[in-house]
């Protein structure tokens, strides 16, 4: 089953974090569609998320992740150094989502944002879903 994460295309901060996943998971464990593909599109349809979702979403043998669940739930998977952060699965998501929501709010006016979603380089490809 493949663990897809859904990030926003135009969101630089999203764009740099989907770079560093991808170096990091030299299995390919994470395959990755933007929000605004078509791909995105019909998972957000098939799992009855909002189309306006602000947040990083995480799709594991068919159930979703948000936010900060999502994010350490990929944290633990990406090596030793990172895989020590899933700790903070353990506290409460109203916590840990409270800085997460923060940071989303203001992800364009902290880090920019593009005109179109990122093309991914040739040797990544295989990792994007159409």
């Amino acid at each position: 089953m493949d663990r897809i994460i859904l990030f926003d295309g135009v969101c630089n901060l999203c764009n740099s974090s989907v770079q560093f996943i991808i170096k990091r998971d030299t299995v390919g464990y994470f395959k990755f569609a933007s929000l605004q593909s078509e791909s995105g599109q019909t998972l957000i349809k098939k799992f009855g998320l909002n189309n306006d979702l602000n947040s990083f979403v995480l799709i594991e043998n068919n159930k979703v992740y948000l936010k900060s669940s999502a994010a350490l739930r990929v944290c633990s998977k990406l090596g030793t150094g990172w895989r020590i952060l899933s700790i903070f699965r353990f506290l409460p998501p109203f916590f840990r989502d409270f800085l997460y929501d923060i940071v989303a709010k203001n992800r364009y006016k902290w880090f920019g944002k593009e005109e179109s979603c990122m093309l991914p380089l040739p040797e990544w490809k295989e990792r994007f879903l159409d």
